[in-house]
C-alpha cells in the first residue's frame, strides 16, 4: 500500500468504522510510524496532534480497536480501517464520536449480541433457553413470527406491525446463527441476485 505521506504534510486522515455494523466510529491521524506500528500490532494507534506522540487508541481505556481490513483511497491519501472495537470508541463512553440519532445498523450490532450468547451462553437469557430447544423450535418461532407479521401487516396497527416484523427478524437472525450462517453471507447472495 503507497500511502503518500509527502502530500498531507507527514500525517493522513484516517476514518475508523466498525467492520460489522459499518458505522463511522471516528477520525484520526496517522504518520508513517503510526501506520507501521497499526500494521505490525494489528492495533490501531495514531499521531497525537496535541500531544505531538504515537497514541494506541484504548491505551488507558482498554477499549482497544482491533484492525481487521485497511483501505486506501483513490488519492492514497486517506485510510479507511475497519476495526473491532474492545469497548466504547469515543473519550464520552459513547460508541462513536459522531453524535448521530441512532445506530442504523443496530441488526448487524444484535447480530453480534446473539453470536456472543452462544459463544459465552448466559444462564437465564432468551437466546440461551430458545438454543437449547433445539433448531426446530427455532425455525418453528421463525414460522410464528412470520405469520403474525402478516397478520399484522393486514388487519393491525402499525406498531403492531413494527413490533412483529421486530420479532421475525430477530428469531431469523437466531435461526442464522444456529445454521452458522450470517447477514453477511445473505447480503452476497442478494448482492448476486441484483446483477
Amino acid at each position: 500500500m503507497e500511502i503518500d505521506f509527502d502530500k498531507t504534510n507527514g500525517l493522513v486522515p484516517v476514518v475508523i468504522q466498525d467492520d460489522q455494523t459499518l458505522e463511522v466510529l471516528m477520525l484520526g491521524y496517522m504518520n508513517k510510524e503510526a501506520y507501521d506500528k497499526t500494521v505490525t500490532e494489528n492495533i490501531v494507534t495514531f499521531y497525537s496532534r496535541s500531544k505531538n506522540r504515537l497514541w494506541t487508541k484504548g491505551e488507558t481505556s482498554g477499549n482497544f480497536l482491533h484492525v481487521k481490513n485497511i483501505h486506501i483511497d483513490c488519492d492514497n491519501d486517506t485510510l479507511l480501517i475497519k476495526v473491532k472495537a474492545d469497548g466504547p470508541t469515543c473519550h464520552t463512553g459513547s460508541r462513536s464520536c459522531f453524535k448521530t440519532e441512532f445506530n442504523q445498523n443496530f441488526i448487524s450490532e444484535l447480530e453480534n449480541i446473539i453470536d456472543d450468547r452462544y459463544t459465552n451462553p448466559q444462564e437465564g437469557s432468551y437466546i440461551n433457553k430458545l438454543r437449547k430447544k433445539g433448531l426446530n423450535k427455532i425455525a418453528q418461532k421463525v414460522g410464528e413470527e412470520g405469520v403474525e407479521t402478516v397478520i399484522a401487516a393486514l388487519a393491525e396497527t402499525e406498531t403492531d406491525l413494527i413490533n412483529e416484523a421486530s420479532d421475525l427478524v430477530f428469531h431469523l437472525l437466531v435461526l442464522l446463527r444456529e445454521k452458522n450462517l450470517n447477514l453477511g453471507t445473505i447480503a452476497k447472495n442478494l448482492e448476486g441476485r441484483h446483477k
